[in-house]
């Protein structure tokens, strides 16, 4: 019983999932580009972060696990935040923080103030920035010059 063309492109034609529906690892690595194996890892890091698992370990993702790991991605990856930042602003104000730099807004202090303009998430002065940048040019100054060496 052979099928004809036009079935099998109904068969093959993807189905759009609710908003709120469960996504797998795959579907939420691609939507978040980044590889599955760190979604894995952000587990183990992150304890908010609380997939379904059914049988044989398959992870399912809620849309609140979703904007979750975003906003995680986002302090990461744009933010200049590192993990232990990360944990930190989430122990200090909870996965509130998390979910609204999940939407772009800038994160607030732990003391509820908000950043001052142009810290770009990282709470620093402006005078700890300037002896990092010095501190930057100093190091890639020495960096050109054992090159030069070499």
């Amino acid at each position: 019983m052979a099928k004809n063309p036009g079935d099998l492109q109904a068969v093959d034609r993807p189905t759009a999932k609710s908003p709120e529906a469960y996504r797998t690892i795959r579907e939420v690595a691609d939507k978040l580009d980044v590889p599955q194996h760190v979604l894995r890892f952000w587990e183990t890091k992150f304890t908010q972060i609380k997939p379904l698992k059914r049988g044989g370990g398959r992870r399912y993702y809620r849309p609140e696990d979703i904007e979750l790991l975003r906003a995680i991605r986002r302090l990461l990856y744009d933010e200049g935040y590192t993990i232990r930042g990360v944990q930190k602003l989430m122990r200090g104000s909870g996965a509130k923080i998390v979910n609204i730099a999940g939407r772009g807004a800038p994160p607030a202090r732990s003391g509820g103030e908000d950043m001052p303009p142009g810290e770009g998430g990282l709470g620093l002065s402006a005078e700890a920035r300037g002896r990092l940048q010095n501190l930057m040019s100093e190091l890639t100054t020495l960096r050109d010059m054992l090159r030069g060496r070499i």
